[in-house]
């Protein structure tokens, strides 16, 4: 499949009768396993890059990480979309640029959110500068705008995130996505101000499931960082297993939060 199409096909996968299922991988290994599993599109999760290489997710640290795994998995025969945090700059050339070399790659979508390192929300015009950049870099390119509005619990509300929504449209957004938007009423309201362009939603285990979002009109449901965590979980749970003197009943634990993985860089400390 050569470039066109994966565009042609990712955008296509967004108007089926059922919400595209995005699973996020963190590296080749996991991407290629997500791909054999008979997924048609394959996201990355920004947590799960910056984690694994040591680095905390949303501070622009793991730019480099983020290329070479997107030039990495734009090998796969499905189309990819890369998660570039808030472009890992303030600059929209420079976001613009990344997400040239990434459509030049092959890569088929990006992900940039407007949630800031200290936990504030940019300003939406500077963020639909970023939009608009990246489309006129990579008109291909389907650039899915996330607003944090729910996620960082700032102007938490369905006229917030519409307001924020409707600028990233129309600087030429393909599709938006409101992580931590979970409430039934919430989405379904959404979805409809939104009209044809596709919302995304962030698949929460504690709330609705996959087929209860595909009633609110979604069109695409992320599973982010959920498979990255519990594969830490996984691999902490059968070492001390192992390790366990009774041969190792205890059941498993709980899969750790977003805040405790992304503390895991500080065990490292600072050299």
């Amino acid at each position: 499949m050569n470039p066109d199409e994966k565009y042609e096909t990712f955008r296509e996968l967004h108007c089926g009768e059922r919400p595209l299922l995005l699973p996020n991988a963190w590296d080749h290994a996991s991407a290629a396993l997500l791909h054999r599993c008979g997924f048609p599109a394959i996201g990355t999760t920004s947590l799960g890059v910056a984690a694994a290489a040591g680095l905390p997710d949303g501070s622009g640290a793991a730019r480099g990480q983020t290329l070479a795994l997107g030039r990495g998995l734009a090998r796969l025969p499905v189309p990819v979309s890369v998660d570039i945090e808030g472009g890992f700059s303030d600059d929209p050339a420079r976001v613009a640029a990344l997400g040239a070399q990434l459509a030049q790659a092959g890569v088929a979508g990006v992900n940039v959110e407007d949630g800031l390192a200290d936990g504030t929300l940019a300003d939406p015009a500077r963020h639909a500068a970023k939009v608009s950049a990246l489309k006129e870099a990579a008109p291909g390119l389907f650039v899915n705008a996330r607003t944090d509005t729910h996620w960082l619990e700032a102007d938490a509300t369905v006229a917030g995130a519409a307001r924020r929504c409707a600028a990233y449209v129309e600087a030429g957004a393909d599709g938006v996505f409101v992580p931590g938007l979970v409430e039934r009423d919430d989405i379904t309201a959404l979805a409809a101000e939104l009209g044809t362009t596709p919302l995304n939603v962030l698949h929460s285990p504690a709330h609705l499931s996959y087929d209860e979002l595909a009633e609110t009109g979604v069109r695409r449901i992320s599973l982010g960082s959920l498979l990255f965590r519990a594969a830490l979980r996984r691999a902490a749970d059968l070492a001390l297993s192992v390790a366990a003197p009774d041969g190792g009943t205890e059941a498993p634990s709980t899969v750790p939060g977003y805040g405790e993985v992304q503390g895991l860089h500080e065990v490292f400390g600072q050299h």
